[in-house]
């Protein structure tokens, strides 16, 4: 039975002993800063599960986190991109605990585990021995990118592609998967050394991970190549202003910062002349349709005042005094004249009469009535016999 257990255990030890495609790398990081690490892998393992560990042996090395799920853990997290044939493991808020040696490990089957790379973290309350501003940089196809990297020690520095076939620009100029690349020495006002990397020409291949190196040193750095824009003829990716010691972006850890170089010249100004144009048409179409509300409004308005008036002349030619008043008061003429219908109708229209309420008119009124009614018994008696 012992003998049987004593096997086992030898089978998982040695079934974990590594076997490491590229060299050891050692990455500085600031105290409570982060760091992501790239870690490629061949083409057989594109479906297997990978993982990160801690520990200065692989066969003994203690998982962080794995590409199954939660693929997270508070200081760490892990992803895979099986189109670039890597994965990477982004490990936050670092103290002095967290340093140590890493492991990137694929699974190959129960027992059987690879070890493809592993790394020293170093976590340091000063100065990074080698740092960037940011491990993000984004550019567009046919453009350029920059990358300065800030280092202490003077040693062998380079410029490398990390996965697939393995390829670097060691001295002033190269290429590196036809795309031109050129390295600057030079050192700022703080007298601290930077490695000015930049990429020119940029194709869409080129998006993948890179590595600055000086010396044992490296720091990644992953560069995206978007398609070019109609608006855009570069866009270059520069770092931000160099920051000082007291400063946590030693954690590359920095949004990336992107400059567009928009056309200029004539074109811009072409540019600049249809943006104007469209912006006149925006504001001339919502304007004539208001006037046409508008317009159309007042005609209704003048159409309605029209009806309206004509329907209170209508109401005031119907509402004439009828030549035959019912309200009893004595009538008395002078004269009898028969007349026919249609005259009546036109004596209709005439306006009617409002009674006089004055006193004084009342006397005079009265006073015609004595009057003609002794004219009619006057002749009423001149006629009697």
């Amino acid at each position: 039975m012992a003998s049987h257990l004593s096997l086992s255990l030898l089978l998982l030890i040695f079934s974990r002993l590594s076997v490491v495609s590229t060299g050891a790398y050692r990455v500085s990081v600031k105290t409570g800063g982060s760091s992501t690490i790239p870690c490629p892998y061949h083409q057989e393992y594109k479906t297997h599960v990978k993982y990160w560990c801690k520990g200065d042996y692989f066969n003994s090395c203690s998982p962080v986190v794995h590409t199954y799920l939660p693929k997270s853990t508070t200081k760490a997290s892990i992803s895979d991109d099986i189109n670039q044939l890597t994965f990477t493991v982004t490990m936050t808020d670092l103290g002095s605990e967290d340093s140590g040696h890493y492991w990137c490990a694929v699974v190959i089957n129960g027992l059987q585990h690879v070890g493809t790379n592993w790394f020293h973290l170093s976590v340091t309350p000063g100065t990074p021995e080698l740092y960037v501003d940011q491990q993000e940089v984004t550019g567009v196809e046919g453009g350029s990118v920059i990358v300065n990297c800030y280092y202490g020690d003077i040693g062998h520095m380079k410029w490398c592609r990390i996965g697939g076939s393995v390829s670097c620009v060691w001295w002033n100029s190269g290429t590196i998967d036809g795309t031109s690349v050129t390295l600057q020495q030079t050192t700022d006002a703080t007298r601290r050394n930077i490695l000015t990397v930049t990429m020119s020409g940029l194709k869409m291949e080129n998006t993948g991970w890179y590595s600055c190196e000086v010396g044992y040193f490296i720091m990644p750095v992953h560069i995206t190549v978007r398609r070019q824009t109609t608006t855009q003829s570069t866009t270059t990716m520069t770092t931000t202003q160099a920051p000082t010691t007291e400063q946590s972006s030693f954690s590359p850890t920095a949004e990336p910062v992107q400059t567009d170089n928009t056309v200029q010249g004539p074109e811009r100004g072409k540019e600049k002349d249809t943006m104007s144009s469209i912006d006149l048409k925006v504001l001339l179409i919502p304007l004539g349709m208001l006037v046409l509300v508008i317009a159309g409004v007042l005609v209704t308005w003048k159409m309605w005042r029209k009806h309206k008036d004509n329907k209170a002349m209508d109401q005031t030619t119907n509402t004439s005094l009828d030549p035959f008043p019912a309200n009893g008061d004595d009538v008395t003429y002078s004269t009898v004249v028969p007349k026919r219908r249609n005259q009546l109708n036109v004596q209709t229209k005439q306006p009617k009469l409002q009674p006089l309420n004055n006193p004084l008119s009342l006397q005079l009124l009265s006073l015609f009535r004595l009057t003609t009614q002794s004219k009619v018994l006057r002749g009423a008696r001149r006629r009697t016999p």
